[in-house]
């Protein structure tokens, strides 16, 4: 997958908001912030969400910030906001 872009991200992130109401995510900071702590929850041994090979054959696998924003992209990761 190529990596979207962060203002993909926030669009997928902040589609279930209802007009009116303050999006969730606003800048591409909160993004990083978002993907960094999936990504170091990866690296302690959390199942992904996602496939994390590349190829078929399972010659390539995927780092944990790359499954992060692809998680995170498909809706798999959902980013809370301080009242939840």
């Amino acid at each position: 997958m190529i990596h979207p872009s962060y203002k993909d991200l926030m669009d997928v992130v902040n589609e279930d908001v209802e007009p009116g109401e303050e999006p969730i995510v606003q800048s591409r900071y909160s993004i990083v912030i978002a993907t960094a702590k999936r990504a170091r929850q990866l690296i302690a041994g959390a199942e992904p969400l996602i496939d994390e090979v590349d190829y078929p054959n399972g010659s390539c696998r995927k780092k944990p910030l790359s499954i992060a924003v692809e998680e995170l992209y498909e809706g798999k990761v959902k980013i809370k906001t301080d009242a939840e």
